[in-house]
């Protein structure tokens, strides 16, 4: 098949590029950078250089593509509508732009935080109604939105934490569980879903190629569900350490997200904390169940936590990054 790649210099997009590879398959690449994409060039890829703004190159980039996997997006801006031009525009404006050359596959990555929060002890299957409690969210729902409008064929899958080699987001509480500790919100209850980055991969792959998945919206995760402090624990014992969990009190949390988020509106700059991420942290549940997605294409994640961990750290350490 011929494929189109979004975000394919990233952690999930190139996780995907290799899955792509591997099965043989034609791949194109919009990148913003092509001086950061020389390991796609080293795959094989088709490199296209330009952004979601820029028509002409989405147009070239999905020309005779059979399906386009929009993982491209922005998880930290300064205000609402940076958000917006990035998750809701760019998607508007690649599926004008396939619409325009082809007839192609549209799977969109989104996030669990379209969706919003689960209950405890009740994961989400993806047809539940949305309620996004970050602007993040509401971007990645507005970016949903626009797919379901679409004239293409489209799948939307919504992961929850991903983690795996390349990834430099949990790489920070490895960081400081070398150290011993383990901050978390609350008291650690916080129930959670994850999935590992290649296996990630195979589930796009997955949705991009069924038959069955068009006009779905599917939780990618693994089944097994652990709470925030648990997870901090398992990480410990990745790196080798017994770490102690320490609950940040939600009125602490709030503050320090608050000021975190207030520096960086003074300074000008995109950060993850701010005073509305407390919304997410301090959520009882964020939760998925696979199974829709598991029936449909017979994709099955074949990484738990623990394996999926411990093998990150192997990536990380062997790379140098701790």
């Amino acid at each position: 098949m011929k494929a189109l790649v979004t975000g394919g210099t990233g952690f999930v997009g190139s996780h995907l590029i290799e899955t792509l590879r591997r099965r043989g398959d034609d791949v194109t690449a919009l990148v913003r950078s092509p001086g950061k994409a020389t390991t796609l060039g080293r795959l094989g890829v088709r490199l296209v250089p330009g952004d979601l703004h820029a028509l002409p190159a989405l147009r070239q980039a999905a020309e005779g593509a059979d399906v386009i996997y929009h993982v491209a997006g922005v998880v930290a801006a300064r205000d609402d509508a940076e958000f917006l031009r990035a998750n809701r525009e760019g998607v508007a404006n690649l599926l004008a732009a396939a619409a325009d050359v082809g007839h192609a596959r549209f799977v969109l990555v989104s996030s669990m935080a379209a969706g919003g929060p689960s209950a405890r002890g009740a994961p989400l299957s993806g047809g539940e109604t949305p309620r996004p409690v970050t602007g993040y969210g509401r971007s990645k729902l507005a970016g949903e939105d626009v797919v379901r409008a679409a004239a293409l064929p489209w799948v939307i899958l919504r992961p929850p934490m991903v983690y795996g080699p390349r990834d430099t987001e949990v790489l920070r509480l490895f960081k400081l569980a070398r150290w011993g500790v383990a901050p978390v919100f609350g008291q650690g209850d916080q129930e959670l879903s994850a999935i590992f980055g290649p296996d990630l991969a195979d589930a796009l792959v997955a949705a991009g190629t069924s038959p069955h998945t068009v006009g779905k919206t599917y939780l990618p995760c693994h089944p097994e569900v652990f709470t925030s402090g648990a997870l901090a624990r398992q990480i410990g014992a990745a790196v080798g350490r017994d770490v102690l969990v320490l609950g940040v009190p939600e009125v602490i949390g709030r503050g320090l997200l608050a000021v975190i988020g207030g520096v960086a509106k003074l300074t000008g700059t995109a950060s993850v904390l701010s005073s509305e991420k407390a919304a997410e942290f301090f959520e009882p549940a964020w939760t998925g169940n696979p199974a829709a997605l598991m029936a449909d294409t017979g994709w099955a994640p074949a990484t738990d936590l623990t394996r999926g961990l411990a093998d990150t750290m192997a990536w990380y350490r062997n790379e140098g990054w701790l």
